[in-house]
């Protein structure tokens, strides 16, 4: 799994692309991603499959902020990112959440 981040010219922006790789993926057909971005919703940001059989997406998140996520594998088994800047403990299980700090 990785993160990858840019950030706009007035640096307000901060895009980070998403990424888990094929192996990492244990042969999911589809990969989600829920977190503080999109009210944890678990279908409203898929991962495009690439080519190669890696998943990524890329957000646009404000700089100066940290996200919590996890990625959701075939609507059935989560996952954290373990390239992720830092791990919260989830407030309704006993997991971690991870984190990304823009």
């Amino acid at each position: 799994m990785a993160l990858k981040k840019s950030y706009s010219k007035d640096k307000t922006k901060c895009n980070v692309t998403f990424t888990v790789s094929s192996e990492e993926a244990h042969g999911a057909q589809t990969v989600t991603i829920a977190g503080d971005f999109n009210s944890w919703s678990s279908t409203e940001t898929p991962l495009k499959k690439n080519k190669d059989g890696n998943f990524s997406v890329k957000i646009a998140l404000e700089a100066g902020k940290e996200y919590q996520f996890r990625y959701l594998l075939d609507g059935k088994h989560w996952e954290n990112d373990w390239a992720a800047d830092k791990y919260i403990p989830a407030p309704f299980s006993h997991t971690d959440n991870s984190v990304v700090i823009c």
